[in-house]
C-alpha cells in the first residue's frame, strides 16, 4: 500500500539528495537528557534536549528532533539526569548568612528585636554585605536556586556580588522607620533606592526593587512613599505580609483591618507586590490578592522554626494566587539557603496541617520551586520553565546517589527524595556558575573563610567571647 504523503516523500528525498541535509540552526549549547519542562503541558522528555543561544533557550523537546534541527558548538552530555528550569528562592536576606546560628529557639519579635537588629546595627557594612552574599551565591548555586528574591541593606553591593557570581535577582532595598546600617533616614532611604533602581535599570541579571520591610516597622507613609519609587520606575516592590500573629493582631487593632486589607486601602497592593510569608490571610484576604495580583512567597521552614503559624498554601493557589518558596534568612528564621529542602517541607507541612496526604503533592511543590515561582515574582515570561524564548537558566540533577533510586514518579523523586547535593550543574542565562559540583564564579573556599573570621567580630562586639 502506498502511503498517502510517498509524493511529497520523493520530492523531499530528491531534493535531499540534490541539495545535501536542510541547513540546521546555529546554537551555542546543546543540553541532553530527562528535561522536566514545567511548561504550560508539563512536557516531559524522557530523551530529551534543551538548545541555548546566547542566554536564551531555542528550543525544548525530543533530544532526536532537537539535534536535528540544531548545529551546537558545545554538547552537556547529561542523559539518565534531569534538567529541570533553575530553582527560584522568592525570599531571603543573603548576607545574614553571617549571622548563621546567632541565636535561636525564640519568638520572631524578640528575634528581631533583642538579637538582630541590635547585631546589625554593630556589625553590618558594606563589606560585611558583600562578603555574606558571595558565601550566600555558592550555598544557592550548589542547591540548584539560580534567580533569588532579596530584601537587605546595601542592596547596590548585594546587587554587584550577585551579578559577578552570574546570578539572577531580585533585589530589594530596605525601607523601615530607624535609622539603618546604611541610611539614616528615609531621605536617605529614598535618594539611595533612587540611584539604585538607576543603576540597575534595563540589566540582563538585577532587578533593582525597594522593599517596605512590613506594616510593622514602617509608617504608612514611609510604605506609600516606597511604592511610589517602585511605580515610577517600574520596579517591583518586596514586603513581609502578615507574617505573624502578633502582625496581624495589631493591625486589627490599629487599623481595624488585617495587614492585606490595610495595604490594599492605602493603595500599596498590585501586581508588582511580591509578599513574603503570607500566613494569616483569611478568604476575604485571599480573594484580594488575587484580584490584585500580588504573588505570595511561602517560607515552611522558617514559618516552622520561628513558630509563626501555617500559610494556607491550597487554598490561595484554588483562589488563582501564584505562591512560590522561599527559604527566608539564613539566620535564626532557617539557618540554610537549600530550596530543595523548602520543596519537601512544603508538601509536608501542608498534609500534616491538613491532616490530609492530598493537600499539597509532589508536582505542586515543584511548580512552587519553578514557574509559580517566577509567576509570585512576576516573572514568568523571563524563567521558571524550560521554553523557547526564555532565559537559559537550568539545572542538572544527578539521579546515581542511592537516595536517587529507583525512580517512579518524577515529580515525587524531586519533592521527596533528591538532595541539594545531587545538583551538578547549573546553567544562569547560556553560562556554566557550576560544573560538575565545581563552582566557576564565587570563591568558596575565600567566602567560608572570611565567615568565620566574621564569627570572630561579630561575637565580640555582642559581649559573647
Amino acid at each position: 500500500m502506498r502511503h498517502k504523503n510517498a509524493g511529497c516523500i520523493a520530492v523531499f528525498i530528491a531534493t535531499t539528495l540534490a541539495f545535501g541535509q536542510p541547513a540546521k540552526s546555529p546554537a551555542d549549547l546543546l543540553v541532553t537528557g530527562i528535561v522536566v519542562t514545567m511548561d504550560p503541558d508539563r512536557h516531559i522528555y524522557d530523551d530529551g534536549a534543551v538548545a541555548i543561544g546566547g542566554d536564551t533557550i531555542l528550543a525544548a523537546g525530543p533530544r532526536a528532533e532537537i539535534e536535528s534541527r540544531y548545529a551546537t558548538k558545545q554538547t552537556l552530555d547529561a542523559r539518565g539526569k534531569l534538567i529541570l528550569p533553575g530553582f527560584i528562592n522568592g525570599h531571603t536576606h543573603v548576607p545574614m548568612t553571617l549571622f548563621r546560628g546567632l541565636h535561636d529557639d525564640v519568638t520572631l519579635n524578640d528575634w528581631l528585636y533583642k538579637y538582630i537588629f541590635p547585631a546589625e546595627a554593630k556589625n553590618v557594612t558594606e563589606e560585611f554585605v558583600r562578603w555574606g552574599t558571595r558565601l550566600a551565591a555558592a550555598e544557592q548555586i550548589r542547591s540548584g536556586v539560580t534567580t533569588f528574591a532579596d530584601m537587605y541593606y546595601f542592596e547596590d553591593a548585594v546587587a554587584e556580588e550577585t551579578k559577578k557570581a552570574g546570578m539572577r535577582g531580585v533585589l530589594g532595598e530596605t525601607f523601615i522607620d530607624f535609622p539603618a546600617p546604611d541610611n539614616k533616614s528615609e531621605a536617605a532611604m529614598l535618594a539611595y533606592t533612587e540611584k539604585f533602581l538607576q543603576k540597575w535599570q534595563g540589566d540582563p541579571l538585577i532587578h533593582a526593587a525597594p522593599a517596605p520591610h512590613s506594616i510593622y516597622t514602617c509608617s504608612q507613609k514611609t510604605l506609600q512613599d516606597a511604592a511610589a519609587l517602585a511605580r515610577k520606575y517600574h520596579a517591583p516592590i518586596l514586603i513581609h505580609l502578615s507574617e505573624m500573629k502578633k502582625e496581624n493582631d495589631d493591625s486589627y487593632k490599629n487599623n481595624g483591618m488585617s495587614p492585606t486589607q490595610y495595604l490594599d486601602k492605602i493603595g500599596v497592593l498590585g501586581p508588582d507586590i511580591v509578599g513574603a510569608h503570607c500566613i494569616f490571610v483569611d478568604e476575604a484576604d485571599r480573594k484580594t490578592l488575587a484580584q490584585k495580583g500580588v504573588g505570595c512567597v511561602h517560607n515552611p521552614s522558617s514559618n516552622m522554626m520561628i513558630a509563626s503559624g501555617v500559610s494556607p498554601v491550597p487554598e490561595m493557589r484554588a483562589a488563582g494566587i501564584a505562591v512560590g518558596l522561599g527559604t527566608d534568612g539564613p539566620a535564626g528564621s532557617n539557618n540554610d539557603l537549600d530550596l530543595m529542602e523548602e520543596i519537601d517541607l512544603a508538601a509536608k507541612l501542608a498534609k500534616i496541617a491538613k491532616m490530609s496526604p492530598l493537600a499539597l503533592n509532589a508536582k505542586a511543590v515543584v511548580e512552587m520551586a519553578t514557574i509559580d515561582g517566577a509567576r509570585a515574582l512576576h516573572m514568568e515570561k523571563e524563567v521558571g520553565s524550560l521554553e523557547k524564548g526564555k532565559k537559559a537558566d537550568l539545572i542538572v540533577i544527578s539521579l546515581d546517589a542511592p537516595n536517587a533510586v529507583p525512580m517512579f514518579d518524577i515529580y515525587a523523586q524531586i519533592a521527596y527524595s533528591l538532595k541539594a547535593s545531587d545538583v551538578e550543574n547549573v546553567i544562569i542565562g547560556g553560562h556554566a556558575v557550576m560544573r560538575d559540583r565545581k563552582l566557576l564564579t564565587v570563591d568558596e573556599a575565600a567566602a567560608i573563610a572570611r565567615a568565620r573570621e566574621y564569627k570572630k567580630s561579630i561575637a565580640a562586639s555582642l559581649g559573647m567571647e
